[in-house]
């Protein structure tokens, strides 16, 4: 594409940070699947990387956290967090069903279909809108 069509194309999809503790496994599992729904995904490790990235890309859609992550306990991490980006959302993922009231949404660890449901729901699905601008 060139001239006007190639500056008249936006393409913008919801953006996440997800962070975990696990980078081999897990990690790679849910951003294959977010990615492979046309999501962009960040990834960090440790608290002080996802710290680091939610000020750097305070636009982002949501932050999607594993609660095994240390120190993400929803003390002064959650109070940075919300301090560097206050309209993100927060999507804590737990293996098991428990409340916690730093996170917006909980969602089961190793679910990731409820993953992906909560984010269409939230977010639209990027490639239907894709199509829709074609």
């Amino acid at each position: 594409m060139r001239g006007a069509a190639a500056r008249n194309l936006s393409v913008v999809r919801p953006t996440f940070i997800v962070a975990e503790p696990e980078p081999e496994q897990a990690l790679s599992s849910r951003k294959l699947l977010l990615e492979t729904f046309k999501f962009n995904v960040l990834t960090s490790h440790s608290v002080s990387e996802t710290l680091d990235m939610v000020r750097l890309f305070s636009n982002c859609n949501a932050l999607i956290v594993h609660c095994g992550l240390p120190e993400f306990d929803g003390g002064e991490a959650i109070k940075a967090v919300k301090a560097a980006a206050p309209k993100l959302s927060i999507i804590a993922l737990t293996p098991t069903e428990r409340e916690l009231k730093w996170a917006d949404y909980i969602v089961q660890s190793h679910h990731p279909q409820e993953l992906l449901t909560l984010v269409q729901r939230l977010f639209g699905d990027p490639r239907r809108e894709f199509t829709q601008q074609q």
